[in-house]
């Protein structure tokens, strides 16, 4: 890596989230300038934590802060960048009906940021965070153990309104860049990970930890029949940091994932590890007919209803041998996690009484 005021500037959007502050992470310690986008940077809760992701990093953290819902906001930030890493996504709201407050906004900004980096000048390659949502849905497993790759689609009609924002934003991205005259062009790569689970680190919320933290604080007394094709947030992580200069990697997907797990197999996991420090994980699997009944009036039940019994699987060679990653073990990535979300207090720590 050349020395630190020669070394390329990225720009890394929605830096507080939880693959976004892995990726900042990574870059420091790779000696990278970093300049991270923030809605606010008053709001010293979700920003303070991101200057001591690599305290011995040899150029401080530049954060700069954008209202991304306009496409002029994207001016500014991308100025200077060689690389951009697009990791920002809306998340679906629980009481939204409407599918369109999700995924025209994942549209827009996306559109956005690749037309402020074409008329930056100074942008090389762009990397885009995607999903393997944008790749198949639980409605694709059929009886056929067809293995999926980065070929394949999601058929947005199939989707929930997250898989569906992965999918038409990261097909604008490519049907925007292919279109693009020959003195525009500017290169892409997109990552699709998996289920992401691995560390949260200090002052990051993570969406994926639920399956962690209701098993760890026993919210249902039964797991249901649920396999997540699961990676580790680090590894995700330094697919984005080694895919961003490798010309192998451009115009290419790569799926970012280890392999599958039955959510009994991650509660075992749990179990053998914090039974001894108070934690009464559940381990036996809740018949269909309990699910299919409580999902009458249970709207979370009644989500998750349709993926029960279902295995994905998917085809990581391009990540191995491209990228040159070997995925963590999923144990590792998920007794990591429960950790950090101990020592978060995102889960109540169990104080045991001592012997007399």
């Amino acid at each position: 890596m050349a020395a630190a005021n020669d070394s390329p500037l990225v720009l890394v959007t929605s830096a507080s989230g939880f693959i976004a502050t892995h990726i900042i992470k990574q870059l420091q310690e790779n000696s990278y300038k970093v300049r991270g986008v923030v809605p606010n940077l008053e709001d010293e809760e979700k920003v303070k934590h991101l200057h001591n992701l690599c305290p011995e990093a040899n150029v401080k953290l530049e954060l700069v802060q954008a209202d991304t819902s306009k496409s002029e906001a994207w001016d500014e930030p991308v100025k200077d960048a060689q690389y951009v890493i697009h990791v920002i996504s809306p998340f679906p709201k629980n009481n939204s009906k409407d599918d369109n407050e999700l995924v025209q906004p994942a549209v827009d900004e996306t559109l956005a940021v690749l037309k402020a980096c074409i008329a930056a000048k100074s942008v090389k390659r762009v990397l885009m965070t995607s999903s393997t949502a944008a790749i198949l849905s639980h409605s694709d497993a059929g009886g056929d153990n067809k293995v999926y790759n980065e070929d394949d689609w999601s058929d947005p009609t199939k989707l929930d309104p997250y898989g569906k924002c992965k999918t038409l934003a990261e097909k604008a991205a490519w049907e925007y860049i292919k279109e693009l005259s020959d003195e525009e062009k500017i290169e892409l790569t997109v990552i699709n990970p998996s289920y992401v689970m691995g560390p949260v680190l200090p002052g990051t919320r993570c969406f994926s930890s639920e399956v962690v933290k209701v098993l760890l604080e026993r919210d249902i007394p039964v797991v249901p029949k649920l396999n997540f094709s699961i990676v580790d947030v680090r590894d995700v992580a330094a697919a984005h940091v080694k895919a961003m200069t490798m010309e192998e990697a451009v115009g290419k997907r790569f799926i970012v994932n280890a392999s599958e797990m039955w959510m009994k197999d991650i509660a075992q996991v749990l179990l053998k590890e914090f039974k001894s420090q108070g934690y009464n994980v559940p381990t036996m699997n809740c018949p269909n007919f309990v699910l299919q009944l409580r999902s009458l009036y249970d709207k979370t039940v009644k989500k998750f209803l349709p993926q029960v019994g279902k295995v994905l699987k998917l085809d990581n060679t391009r990540m191995k041998e491209t990228l040159q990653i070997t995925p963590r073990e999923n144990k590792e990535t998920i007794i990591d996690m429960a950790y950090s979300l101990i020592e978060g207090g995102f889960i109540k720590k169990i104080f045991l009484k001592s012997a007399p």
